[in-house]
């Protein structure tokens, strides 16, 4: 929301560093923030089990829209819904390896519920509940929470790349992509817009923002369902809700 306004009238000299953490970052928020300040937002994951799991670490190089690379004390893997790892381009759920010891830093059960701690902690492995792809550099880039994946004819979508590619277009707030159920197709990409002050919500609207979508990913990605919203519901730390968009 902050670099929908016009952030250059503030003085950003004395900050040397800036990170986000808790959501993942739309590319357009550091391209923009860049722009207004000469600052590069440095990303990293992790969870309140854990210290950072994956991250940019100092001094090391990195790239836009990406959470970094594991943490040395992690032993981190991508796995499919078998276990199986997958190839660097593939989602897969992001993992914590047991096998060799318990990494400082991760926690050792939910207090008082033995239940919750087997299903995420099982067969030597931690299970974050995260899905990301890693490219030919090593670097990690989120897509969203296993339950957010969008299943489309046959087709596994993740919310976080539809929604950086819709914050891209100016007239856009807040975005937030979810499933919604398809007789045909078992699921659809629906969009969930809250547009900047000013803008009027209109069909010719939502056609140029499914255009733009199909410009600029696979065909099948683009959201076929566009709603707009004054608001998004969020948790107390400000993440959107997509289980109930």
């Amino acid at each position: 929301m902050m670099v929908k306004q016009d952030i250059s009238k503030y003085d950003f000299s004395s900050v040397q560093h800036m990170t986000t953490a808790g959501e993942a970052l739309n590319p357009e928020v550091y391209r923009q923030f860049e722009n207004a300040t000469g600052l590069q937002i440095i990303e990293g994951f992790g969870q309140t089990e854990s210290t950072m799991i994956v991250g940019n670490m100092t001094g090391a190089k990195h790239k836009i829209g990406s959470m970094g690379k594991p943490a040395p004390i992690y032993d981190v893997q991508l796995v499919d819904a078998d276990g199986n790892e997958v190839p660097d381009g593939e989602p897969g759920e992001i993992v914590v390896n047991l096998k060799n010891g318990h990494p400082c830093g991760l926690f050792v059960g939910y207090y008082g519920d033995e239940e919750k701690t087997r299903e995420v902690m099982h067969d030597g492995i931690y299970h974050t509940g995260d899905v990301a792809w890693r490219d030919e550099d090593g670097f990690f880039f989120y897509e969203g929470r296993v339950d957010d994946v969008i299943k489309s004819s046959g087709y596994r979508i993740g919310p976080f790349e539809i929604e950086s590619v819709i914050m891209e277009l100016p007239y856009v707030l807040e975005c937030g992509v979810s499933a919604a159920p398809d007789e045909v197709r078992g699921q659809i990409v629906k969009a969930s817009i809250v547009l900047t002050k000013g803008t009027e919500a209109s069909e010719a609207l939502k056609k140029e923002i499914q255009s733009y979508v199909k410009s600029r990913t696979a065909p099948y990605k683009y959201p076929r369902l566009v709603v707009f919203r004054d608001e998004l519901p969020k948790t107390v730390s400000g993440k959107i809700q997509r289980n109930k968009l």
